[in-house]
């Protein structure tokens, strides 16, 4: 059974990251957490190597011409750098304060995208 759940939660992910461009933080890790019972440090852990995967949603933006490479590129390189400092100081904080933050990072970006013109 935990088989088709990891299914759906990863068709559910796919789904929505190639409508809105989100799928890691906003939406996979929230469906793990429920769905899969996965702790924060998992949950976010699976969803940094779920982006890979990606890569094929993302041809379909590209064959349309929405894909800016030099910028993913230049993104991808802060994002790597990045993303390796953020895993060692969230592996450091306890579960309970890591789904705090990201409940907050979650809220404040809602907000943002909601107010906005």
């Amino acid at each position: 059974m935990e088989i088709v759940i990891c299914i759906v939660t990863g068709f559910l992910g796919g789904f929505f990251g190639g409508i809105f461009g989100v799928g890691g933080a906003s939406v996979l890790i929230p469906l793990m957490l429920i769905l899969l019972k996965m702790s924060q440090h998992q949950a976010q852990g699976t969803s940094l190597a779920v982006i890979a995967l990606s890569f094929f949603s993302m041809l379909v933006y590209y064959k349309k011409g929405h894909v800016n490479l030099t910028v993913a590129a230049l993104i991808g390189l802060g994002f790597v750098i990045g993303g390796f400092f953020g895993a060692s100081i969230a592996d450091m904080l306890p579960e309970n304060i890591l789904k705090k933050c990201f409940a907050v990072v979650l809220l404040f970006t809602a907000v943002k995208v909601f107010i906005s013109k």
